[in-house]
């Protein structure tokens, strides 16, 4: 749901269901199939969204039988990610995501023209046109993964000056829309945007700010991860996401008032898919105005903030108030010092 409003489109109906495994044709079961195309056409819907991933066939089937544009989760969130891109870099990505996944349902766009196989004189035109799209699709995709790998070598400089400088790097991660943009705005004085929505910061920020007297230290807002988060929308996002790999020290960000164990656990599985496990994490509890809870700061007994050893500073603090990112500051300067 938070993900339909997000992209801006205004929910008409929720429809559930629970099968033992998915239906190779529809994902869903045929009687369902029946009860989304009724709801469709008493809500005069534009659009059928299912909060799963489909393959192009059940996609295609489903929009034969319901008579309604289907988007499945992947192509909401890839929406919602050309809605937020502003940079180059973020353009690219979100670009290059989406032509990936383009690439596999070409045939509805061409349905209405013949696809037979065969040889010579049995080709129809639009098979012809599916491989000249196949083919332009996977040249710009080419053309986007060069100059995504100069953007890549440009953060590498970047990445190379700051260890000859000594600079320590501060990654602030965690799910979608848990504050880190807030937080980010808290400790470094920037005005990114910021919006109570689904990825509403796409694009990677780094700015540098003082926590001590004696300590300076380079902050880098990321973007939120969330849940079933698609391969490609991963590998696509890796020139931003190396950030994270590079970092001496992870805020990890997240909403006290939602399911957090759930998505500490999410956030964490991504983290380990970038190899970036044994990098030092706080796990910073936001929002706590909502909850009704004070500010505090606590330290494990062990090695703070490696999770290879299960061990993490925590801190409880309002990104949005203020409350307790001064005891935040203080924690960030014990772990980097």
């Amino acid at each position: 749901m938070r993900l339909t409003e997000s992209s801006g489109l205004v929910p008409a109906n929720t429809i559930t269901g629970s099968r033992a495994r998915p239906d190779a044709r529809f994902f869903i079961g045929s009687g369902k199939v029946e009860e989304i195309r009724a709801s469709a056409q008493d809500h005069d819907a534009d659009i059928v969204i299912f909060n799963h991933g489909l393959s192009p066939a059940q996609e295609r089937n489903l929009e034969h039988e319901i008579n309604c544009r289907v988007l499945d989760r992947v192509g909401l969130i890839l929406d919602i990610f050309s809605q937020r891109a502003r940079s180059y870099e973020g353009k690219l990505q979100v670009e290059l995501a989406q032509l990936q996944h383009l690439s596999t349902r070409l045939v509805r766009g061409w349905s209405h023209l013949e696809r037979q196989k065969g040889g010579i004189g049995l080709r129809g035109p639009g098979e012809t046109q599916l491989e000249t799209d196949r083919r332009l699709i996977g040249k710009r995709i080419k053309t986007i993964r060069g100059r995504l790998e100069k953007v890549k070598s440009r953060r590498e400089q970047g990445r190379r000056l700051r260890r000859r400088n000594n600079a320590a790097v501060v990654s602030l991660v965690g799910y979608t829309n848990a504050g880190k943009s807030t937080l980010f705005n808290r400790l470094t004085g920037a005005d990114v945007y910021c919006a109570d929505k689904l990825f509403a910061t796409l694009d990677p920020t780094i700015r540098k700010t003082r926590l001590a007297e004696h300590l300076s230290v380079l902050i880098s807002d990321t973007v939120g991860f969330i849940r079933h988060i698609p391969h490609d929308l991963v590998e696509s996002f890796h020139a931003t996401l190396d950030e994270i790999k590079n970092a001496d020290l992870l805020l990890h960000v997240v909403d006290i008032n939602d399911d957090h164990r759930k998505r500490i656990e999410e956030v964490n599985t991504v983290i380990d898919e970038l190899g970036a496990t044994s990098i030092p994490q706080i796990l910073v509890f936001n929002k706590i105005d909502r909850a009704g809870i004070e500010p505090a700061n606590a330290k494990p007994q062990n090695r703070a903030g490696n999770r290879s050893n299960g061990a993490s500073a925590r801190a409880w603090v309002s990104a949005m108030t203020g409350a307790g990112l001064v005891e935040l500051q203080q924690l960030i300067c014990q772990e980097l010092l």
